[in-house]
């Protein structure tokens, strides 16, 4: 069963530039895709779209039976709940520890404290960080500090998680470590769809694999079909 629906889809900004166009993309729910493609082909402008930081100029965009680009600013709500988001930066709060980080993403939806501390712990166990609870972001490394931003993303069950260059900051070797999380938390059921400039890391994982060029779908690659030779 499809989870995203995207048909006949344009963004055409304000300057005139067209970032996306005559796209149209289906992804069941399960599934790991990578969306890959040089700077300025429109992978950001895709992702942002399916969590309605961007509104399609035309088309339809469906998760999970809503039509995100016709919901009105008041209920986006709606759709902000199914979708865990993760940044290439982090974007922890610094002053907040790992378990408050967590917790914070619990707290706006008013959860009682009992069932908050269940969902952080069991999460947190879940990413590697159990024993780091009570650290704050600055005493923790690179690929600690996106396992976090994981698993604040992910505390609520959120059906989709998205992506955008997850391991762009990081080593090769702690890349791979995150990868292996987030081969779990797919696992698990939640569908992950990741933004990469990162060929090595897409060569390694074979999964399905889009591959962009302006703003359209130049190769939908099957899982295990894409292969990129370095030169």
């Amino acid at each position: 069963m499809d989870l995203i629906r995207i048909r006949n889809a344009r963004k055409t900004y304000k300057n005139g530039v067209t970032a996306i166009q005559d796209l149209d993309l289906d992804i069941k729910k399960g599934e790991f895709v990578f969306v890959i493609g040089s700077t300025g082909c429109g992978k950001s402008t895709l992702i942002k779209m399916l969590y309605r930081e961007e509104k399609p100029t035309s088309g339809k965009i469906i998760v999970g039976g809503i039509n995100v680009g016709k919901l009105r600013n008041s209920k986006v709500y709606k759709i902000r709940r199914k979708i865990g988001v993760v940044f290439q930066d982090f974007k922890l709060l610094p002053k907040l520890t790992v378990y408050e980080n967590v917790a914070f993403a619990l707290e706006i939806f008013g959860l009682p404290k009992s069932e908050i501390h269940e969902k952080v712990v069991k999460v947190l166990d879940l990413v590697g960080l159990k024993n780091k609870a009570k650290q704050y972001p600055t005493h923790l490394s690179g690929g600690e500090q996106q396992r976090v931003a994981i698993a604040r993303a992910i505390v609520n069950g959120p059906k989709l998680l998205i992506c955008d260059e997850p391991t762009g900051n990081l080593d090769e070797v702690t890349s791979m470590e995150i990868m292996k999380v987030l081969e779990e938390i797919n696992k698990l059921g939640t569908t992950i769809i990741m933004v990469t400039h990162d060929t090595e890391i897409v060569n390694r994982m074979k999964k399905r694999v889009i591959l962009l060029d302006t703003g359209r779908i130049l190769k939908d690659y099957a899982e295990g079909e894409y292969v990129h030779e370095n030169n």
